[in-house]
Formats: structure tokens, C-alpha cells, sequence
């Protein structure tokens, strides 16, 4: 049976070592996205922008993938962004989950987008593709974001223009959220571009970089090492190509043990 089991029926299976907790809340965009919310252990820490390894019991034995945790370090509870794969050992179960359901989640978080591995800049731009949105989907709800940049700036780029809309409903969320709202003020500027359909802002982000087009939209300067910070995620051509556009502009890659100008998460590719 495919469907993940009830806690009552695989209480024995689980695992040790790891967190067993209860889907609160799915919701599908897509035939290809879905988001889901789920319990959070009181014991676990995270810093808004890693990711954690979840994963379902599939017949016997359990199988973990790596998920940016899409929720701010804050959030009660957990939220994940993801992507349907039909075949996909683990996303071809874990898109049937329903409210009530469990997942596994392994007990230590990483990852390399966090606030810490960047030195102080004015300007934070997020450059996402897909569902690479989601550990800036934790970090543009974090106020600890807005203390450390006078602007942040998240580009999310997709194939098709429905595939946009949990970038937009983070940004109403944000704008309606009770103390959120206050905090962003109007620091964050959301610019959505889509490569296959019809839209105000068409194309490549790393071709809108390269044109200035993405600047100038914006009313900012072009990319600037001594203001400007960046942390990318995405497709394996993404990350390469737009690493080469910020290190052209003069700015270095960093990492949790030597904070510099750009991260980049690639624990995703491959």
C-alpha cells in the first residue's frame, strides 16, 4: 500500500533517532507543486533558511529526501514547499499525504542560506527558481532579515505563470500578518518572472541580470559588492550561471565558517 500509514498502525516502524509528526494541512497549486504544513517537535532549532531531512515509511523502511524548511525559525509549526516527481521515490508518496498523516523528519537541520554566512550588506537579493523559493519563503518571514538589510529582494522564476502563485501568497501573507506587516514595511520588493507563458516580466533571471532589465524594473543599482548580498537557489544551470553573473560583478561566494558576499544551496542538485 502506498499511502502513508496512520501513527496508530506504524507507532512500531518508526525509526530512532528521528521525529514522527502529524500533516496539519496540504494544499496543491499545481500538478507539479504542492505545500503542506505539519507539527513541529518542541525540540527542534533551525535557522531560517536550512533545510532538514524528511521522509515517509514506504513499505518497510524509510525514505528521507532534504526539504528547505519553508517556515520562519518562529512558526509554531513546519512548512514544506515541494515538487510532484510521478516516479519519484519519495515525492510520488509524499504528494498523496493528507491532514492526519505522518512524517518523519531527521533531528539536525543544515544548509548554507542563512544570514549568518553573509557579511553586512544594504541589499539582499533572493534568487529562486522553482521550488528553490522555499528557504526564502522562511527567510522573508523572518524579522531578523529586515534588522540585518534595508532591502530585500526575492526574484522567483518559473516555467508557467500558475506555478507563481505561492511566491505571491507569501507576499499577501506578509502584508496581512499582524506584526509581520509592520516590521517589512515596504523593504520587500517581490519580482516574479515566467520563461514559457505570457507575462508583465518574461525570461531567465540570469538574461534579466545580464540585460541591466532586472535593475532597472527595480530602481536600483546594478549588482554592487560593497551594498549588495545574494543568496541563490535553484536548478543545477541556475546556480552556475547566476554564481558567474554575481562573481562577474566582483561580489565572493561564502559559507557558514567564512561569511562572505553570495550563498548558494547545493544540497538540492544532482
Amino acid at each position: 500500500m502506498n499511502a502513508p500509514a496512520k501513527t496508530e498502525e506504524f507507532a512500531v516502524k518508526i525509526p530512532d533517532g528521528v521525529y514522527a509528526e502529524t500533516v496539519l494541512d496540504v494544499e496543491h497549486y499545481t500538478d507539479r507543486l504542492f505545500r503542506f504544513r505539519m507539527t513541529r517537535p518542541a525540540g527542534f532549532r533551525f535557522r531560517s533558511g536550512e533545510f532538514a531531512m524528511i521522509g515517509l515509511m514506504v513499505g518497510d523502511k524509510p525514505i528521507y529526501r532534504a526539504y528547505s524548511v519553508a517556515s520562519p525559525a518562529w512558526d509554531e509549526e513546519l512548512e514544506f514547499f515541494s515538487i510532484k516527481v510521478p516516479d519519484g521515490p519519495l515525492t510520488s508518496h509524499l504528494q498523496k499525504i493528507k491532514p492526519g498523516d505522518i512524517v518523519l523528519m531527521r533531528k539536525k537541520p543544515t544548509g548554507t542560506l542563512v544570514l549568518d554566512a553573509l557579511t553586512p550588506g544594504k541589499r539582499l537579493y533572493m534568487f529562486s527558481t522553482g521550488t528553490g523559493i522555499a528557504p526564502f519563503a522562511s527567510l522573508i518571514r523572518d524579522p531578523e532579515t529586515y534588522e540585518k538589510f534595508d532591502e530585500v529582494i526575492l526574484t522567483h522564476t518559473c516555467r508557467e505563470v500558475a506555478e507563481l502563485k505561492y511566491g505571491f501568497d507569501l507576499v499577501e501573507e506578509i502584508r496581512n500578518h499582524e506584526f509581520l506587516a509592520e516590521i517589512v514595511g515596504d523593504k520587500l520588493k517581490h519580482y516574479p518572472t515566467v520563461t514559457r507563458e505570457e507575462f508583465p516580466t518574461r525570461g531567465r533571471i540570469t538574461d534579466l541580470i545580464e540585460s541591466g532589465k532586472l535593475f532597472t524594473d527595480l530602481g536600483v543599482p546594478p549588482l554592487d559588492p560593497q551594498t549588495d548580498r545574494g543568496m541563490i537557489c535553484g536548478s543545477s544551470d541556475m546556480l552556475k550561471d547566476t554564481k558567474a553573473l554575481l562573481e562577474k560583478a566582483g561580489l565572493t561566494e561564502g559559507a557558514n565558517s567564512k561569511p562572505a558576499e553570495f550563498v548558494i544551496e547545493r544540497a538540492f542538485v544532482g
